[in-house]
């Protein structure tokens, strides 16, 4: 009795053990489970956060073509604008048939003024001396026409002759530009054959970038001296036309027609960025299936060229009364604050990115965009909406949704950060005892307005976004 007994409580000790160790192994598994859905759950939040977020280096984190971005975009309920949405491009680039080129009906004929007459030294500038009467006259259109556009005779912005003879082919483009090293070329991704073929990818530079791009990454010689890093073509500009980098940027990004004077498409993106669309998807999304001459994305945030304004002056990107008077010129010549009534969904642009049908009408309105950001302020994207208000409905242009611009690239960290002096200036006095006024640009901000602008008071501006 005593050993069954025994034998009796051994095998029921086993059994309770079988139970507890099934009960654990359950507990286990629900326990893991619950890990992994947290863990899921966590990275699906981060991941959604780093993809809406404004910071370069978490946007930079996303997935490119993330199909839960996208479907949990298209569900959520939130109105807050989305970072990121699907563009709806053709499926295949292989399938486009690139149409004829768009006739040019209004400008016709389109030539540039490369000397001034009552420009006497020796080294030119190389936006000219545009005098207000020019300005003026360069708004009304007419079937020939001859503009200030830059490239005035041995004023700056020299090619070497191998990169000259190289661009002659280019009739489809994909241009970028760094200068005064801040950053270096990003390769783009997702190109299709046919592109790579088609397209020249051209990287302008200036001898500071160049320097500091063959010391940080790997440039390759042809056999015609011409240098590549991967896709990009480098193309080096010599005797820079001004003296502050952020206006330098602005030749080959606004005047790429006359940097590139065969292309007939070109796309632009800055530096910072690593292209991951295909640009001949691009080019049939944005241009021909609209039958447009020119596309651009809304500005994230602001609407109207005053709150834009407002916005440098807060945030200290430019000087604060040369910003005033540049927008107390635009109200005096009746730049209305954008409303709803416009016929274009937004006065500011987000500039870095500008696709383009180089016909004369196109190159006219880069000429004129310039040419405002060559006698003012640099900040492009207060002179975007002022040139399409002075040209009306002469050029068809696409506005086309933040989100959609927002998945064109990546955005990459500059190397380091800009800043000039200028740029935190508070009045004129402090520009002018500093010495910080620029000696090759924006000298319409210096020069007698033609009307009496003490009594014009700029329209008042609501913020609108925490982040604008």
């Amino acid at each position: 009795m005593a050993r069954r007994s025994k034998g009796g409580g051994a095998e029921g000790d086993g059994m309770r053990m079988q139970v507890v160790w099934r009960k654990g192994a359950v507990r286990l598994v629900l326990v893991s489970a619950i890990a992994w859905a947290l863990l899921v759950i966590l990275a699906l939040a981060f991941h959604l956060w780093s993809c809406n977020s404004d910071v370069p280096f978490l946007s930079a984190l996303c997935k490119k073509d993330s199909k839960v971005l996208y479907a949990l975009d298209s569900i959520r309920s939130s109105s807050k604008p989305l970072h990121r949405c699907p563009i709806p491009v053709a499926d295949d680039p292989d399938s486009i048939t690139i149409p004829k080129r768009t006739p040019n009906t209004i400008v016709k004929r389109l030539s540039y003024i490369t000397v001034d007459k009552q420009d006497k030294d020796p080294s030119p500038l190389f936006g000219g001396r545009q005098s207000w009467k020019q300005r003026e006259d360069s708004f009304k259109l007419n079937a020939t026409m001859k503009v200030h556009c830059g490239f005035m005779k041995n004023s700056g912005a020299d090619m070497d002759d191998v990169d000259v003879k190289y661009i002659q082919k280019c009739k489809f483009v994909v241009a970028s530009g760094i200068f005064d090293g801040y950053d270096i070329p990003h390769q783009p991704s997702n190109i299709s054959i046919r592109s790579q073929k088609l397209f020249c990818f051209l990287m302008v530079v200036d001898e500071v970038s160049l320097d500091f791009i063959e010391k940080n990454t790997t440039v390759k010689f042809d056999k015609a001296g011409g240098k590549w890093v991967g896709i990009w073509r480098l193309i080096t500009l010599h005797r820079l036309p001004f003296d502050e980098p952020r206006r330098n940027g602005k030749v080959p990004k606004i005047l790429t027609h006359r940097l590139f004077p065969q292309a007939w498409y070109s796309i632009w993106i800055d530096g910072k960025m690593e292209l991951i669309v295909d640009p001949l998807l691009i080019l049939e999304r944005y241009l021909w299936r609209g039958k447009y001459t020119f596309a651009v994305a809304v500005h994230k945030h602001h609407k109207s060229i005053y709150e834009e304004g407002d916005a440098i002056k807060r945030r200290k990107r430019y000087a604060r009364p040369l910003v005033d008077l540049q927008m107390k010129m635009y109200y005096h010549e009746g730049m209305e604050p954008w409303n709803p009534k416009k016929r274009m969904p937004s006065d500011v642009p987000e500039g870095a990115v500008l696709i383009r049908e180089h016909t004369t009408m196109s190159d006219l309105f880069s000429c004129l965009w310039f040419n405002e950001v060559n006698l003012f302020t640099p900040r492009d994207q207060l002179s975007f909406g002022y040139v399409v208000y002075r040209l009306g409905d002469a050029l068809k242009f696409f506005m086309f949704p933040n989100c959609e611009y927002n998945s064109l690239f990546i955005l990459h960290r500059h190397t380091r950060e800009h800043s000039s002096k200028v740029e935190w200036a508070k009045t004129i006095d402090e520009i002018v005892k500093k010495g910080l006024k620029e000696s090759k640009g924006g000298l319409g901000l210096w020069t007698p307005y033609p009307a009496d602008l003490s009594s014009v008071e700029l329209p008042s501006v609501k913020r609108t976004s925490p982040a604008g």
